[in-house]
């Protein structure tokens, strides 16, 4: 089988087409957010300034383990949207329900970029978290 020019430059550009969607228009990875199990009653979505309870489970992309809240059962409580988390975290938690779970698959860019948190991870890791909303606390708008 003979492929003239156009057809291999076709093909190409749909490759590189296919490449730069995946990294971003800056070549950078884009955060990917996979919900692993929905909830039927959700009467309120995580949104900015929420106190969250969470499970997780951060692995680095090749499978090692690196932290978890479940060994101690002692969820993790933070503000969404303000800073006390990755970036990562911060964009990728939004408008959660209670009880639902989810895989986030975090750029360096979005976690702890080329310094990486030694000693257990290095600069430029990609992270994995499998995350669990446990409790939604809301304070009252003034």
């Amino acid at each position: 089988m003979r492929l003239s020019w156009v057809q291999v430059l076709t093909v190409l550009s749909i490759c590189l087409s296919a490449v730069a969607t995946a990294t971003g228009a800056e070549g950078k990875r884009k955060l990917q957010i996979g919900v692993k199990k929905r909830v039927d009653h959700c009467p309120i979505k995580s949104r900015k300034g929420d106190v969250l309870h969470m499970h997780y489970t951060g692995k680095l992309e090749d499978g090692t383990e690196f932290d978890s809240s479940l060994p101690q059962n002692q969820p993790f409580v933070f503000s969404l949207g303000t800073g006390q988390v990755i970036k990562g975290w911060d964009q990728g938690l939004l408008g959660m329900c209670e009880g639902e779970k989810r895989k986030l698959v975090i750029p360096s860019e979005l976690g702890y970029g080329d310094r990486g948190a030694p000693p257990k991870i290095p600069g430029g890791a990609t992270l994995v978290f499998e995350v669990e909303l446990l409790k939604i606390e809301r304070r009252s708008e003034l």
